[in-house]
């Protein structure tokens, strides 16, 4: 019966995992004329209207950052909610970025969105009956086993999330680093968000754009 146990709770435990959150990076490119010794104070914007999901992500990209001794902060104070990117705004702007100290800029940008249904197969076990097994009658011990027996297959639907982030150089404006990511059923803005700032400075970090 412990092997019964276990292994009903080792497929519990296959069935969760597979429906976790998970961020992976899908590819990434690197400029040929990065800085040496990379960037260690960078402006982070995540371009969207939805307040909560910016502030969340650039807190959590400024907060993992700076855990590693990379200086980061928010776009709010210079970029507040309503801007309107126009031609006019441009040079104030970038020279507020500037004055800041920044020496890049980091924006992450939602490229698109898709709903997968896909169908996962129950599983089936044969369950030898041997001695020690629950012996109160038919039914009692066909309920009892019937639910280990076998496990029925049941649609699911996959959400996935494709982010696009780019890093421009603070002076020039020009793109040194380009990535892209695939977030997949994430199930919340929190634990999306962390999980994909430690994917995005990891890359950073792999990529040699940025020095922990």
């Amino acid at each position: 019966m412990k092997k019964l146990n276990l292994l009903a709770g080792l497929l519990l435990a296959t069935l969760v995992s597979a429906c976790a959150p998970s961020t992976k990076i899908t590819g990434s490119w690197k400029a040929p004329e990065v800085k040496a010794g990379g960037y260690g104070d960078i402006f982070v914007t995540a371009l969207t209207d939805k307040l909560v999901a910016r502030q969340t992500i650039e807190n959590d990209i400024d907060t993992i950052l700076k855990e590693d001794g990379i200086q980061a902060s928010s776009s709010f104070e210079i970029i507040p909610p309503g801007f309107k990117a126009t031609p006019e705004n441009k040079e104030k702007t970038v020279k507020a970025i500037q004055d800041a100290g920044h020496d890049a800029i980091l924006t992450i940008a939602l490229l698109d969105q898709t709903s997968e249904t896909r169908y996962v197969p129950g599983t089936t076990m044969y369950t030898p009956l041997g001695y020690g097994g629950f012996y109160g009658g038919f039914y009692g011990y066909y309920s009892y086993y019937n639910p280990i027996m076998y496990d029925p297959g049941y649609y699911t639907t996959d959400k996935n999330y494709y982010i696009e982030m780019n890093l421009y150089d603070a002076q020039s404006e020009a793109l040194v680093w380009s990535a892209q990511s695939e977030t997949t059923n994430p199930s919340s803005l929190e634990s999306f968000s962390r999980t994909f700032a430690q994917a995005v400075e990891y890359q950073l970090v792999k990529d040699g754009i940025i020095r922990k």
